[in-house]
């Protein structure tokens, strides 16, 4: 491993744009040197921000330094990069499980094992969440939008941060992709205010989206949260506002049962 190490260093060195820093960093954090790890891994993520590997690589090193909030950042980035990839999928798995959100944990678990079913660890802690799902007495209250009819796939509640809190948006061609929007969107809430202020227009109300394939609304339901509704493009502009209060209606009723 040393060996392998100074090779990837040196070549490293000599060509800054090669891509080896993702063994270099993986190797690194292998052997326990977070620090320089970390260096490695973010100065490739700053020459290929488009590059998944790179922000999985900056994950695994986030979440080995305890680092959970960064690591959740550098997973969802990733996913958003590309959606179906188990590194990310995993670690976020492992870091919903670390928080106690048994449910969260268990669907991006479920998602990876589709992705790697050969995988024995994943299979082990997959079995592990589903156990302790079974064994609670009182779950967490149902999803507002899963459960409610004609809501599933089109409504997403989520936080500052770009945590998916509740619902979930699908693409015209069913892929999921809650985890890779919420990435996105995170901190829009806070720049829409911010923008709002500078231009004196008071408090933000919602902002509006038209699309070829959807029309989207994006809505404050709660402080720190935000709620994105989406419809098809035969949906009148006019009636996304309405459709808007309905789920805000329910985000609020959610977010007061669990506290």
């Amino acid at each position: 491993m040393t060996d392998q190490i100074t090779r990837w260093t040196a070549e490293l060195t000599a060509d800054p744009d090669s891509l080896a820093f993702l063994q270099l960093g993986e190797a690194l954090r292998r052997r326990g040197h977070l620090d320089g790890a970390l260096a490695v891994a973010r100065r490739g993520a700053t020459r290929y921000p488009d590059l998944a590997e790179a922000h999985d690589l900056l994950g695994r090193i986030h979440s080995d330094r305890g680092e959970g909030d960064a690591a959740f950042d550098a997973w969802t980035d990733a996913l958003r990069l590309q959606p179906e990839m188990v590194g990310p999928l995993k670690g976020l798995g492992f870091l919903y499980f670390r928080l106690g959100d048994l449910a969260r944990s268990a669907r991006q678990l479920e998602a990876a094992a589709a992705l790697a079913p050969g995988d024995p660890t994943l299979s082990v802690a997959l079995a592990r969440v589903r156990e302790q799902l079974g064994a609670q007495p009182d779950g967490p209250p149902p999803d507002p939008y899963a459960e409610a009819e004609g809501w599933a796939g089109t409504t997403m509640l989520l936080d500052v941060r770009g945590r998916r809190l509740a619902g979930g948006l699908r693409r015209p061609d069913g892929v999921d992709a809650s985890d890779a929007v919420a990435a996105r969107l995170a901190g829009v809430s806070r720049e829409a205010n911010r923008a709002t202020r500078l231009l004196d227009l008071g408090l933000w109300q919602a902002v509006y989206l038209e699309g070829r394939t959807a029309h989207f609304v994006l809505t404050e339901p709660a402080e720190d949260t935000l709620l994105v509704v989406s419809r098809g493009p035969d949906t009148p502009p006019g009636r996304m506002p309405l459709i808007a209060d309905r789920a805000g209606v329910l985000a609020r009723r959610w977010l007061e049962q669990v506290g």
